[in-house]
């Protein structure tokens, strides 16, 4: 069981890679064509997003097997946020000046957010 000081900094690594990988890594073919299920841009990016939270299992000492089921639940579930997102956006063709662009990114980000309390927690229990 991690303490609560170890859960924290996991939690701190989580947010900072979420911020590394979504806001300095993605290309414009990882954001083209979002509302395709099938989207290896999609697939890279999540890619990076789980070797990110598998540095950050690393970092605070988790075992393999944890490291391993973080990195691969934080793969899917992005995976699938980052789908919902798209499919949302392009059915409702918003763009950046539209209030309901706004809305949609901030429940993305949350989604995200919330998954890292999730594994945090899971993390926790294991």
């Amino acid at each position: 069981m991690l303490d609560i000081n170890t859960a924290l900094v996991l939690m701190a690594l989580l947010q900072t890679k979420h911020m590394v990988a979504d806001f300095y890594l993605q290309t414009p073919r990882m954001l083209a064509d979002r509302r395709l299920y099938i989207h290896r841009g999609r697939a890279l990016h999540c890619l990076i997003h789980a070797a990110g939270s598998a540095l950050a299992c690393l970092l605070v000492g988790l075992p393999f097997i944890l490291l391993c089921a973080v990195a691969s639940l934080d793969w899917a579930l992005h995976y699938h946020i980052d789908f919902g997102k798209g499919l949302w956006s392009a059915r409702a063709g918003d763009t950046p000046d539209d209030a309901s662009y706004w809305r949609a990114f901030g429940a993305d980000q949350l989604l995200h957010q919330l998954t890292y309390v999730a594994l945090v927690w899971g993390a926790a229990q294991f």
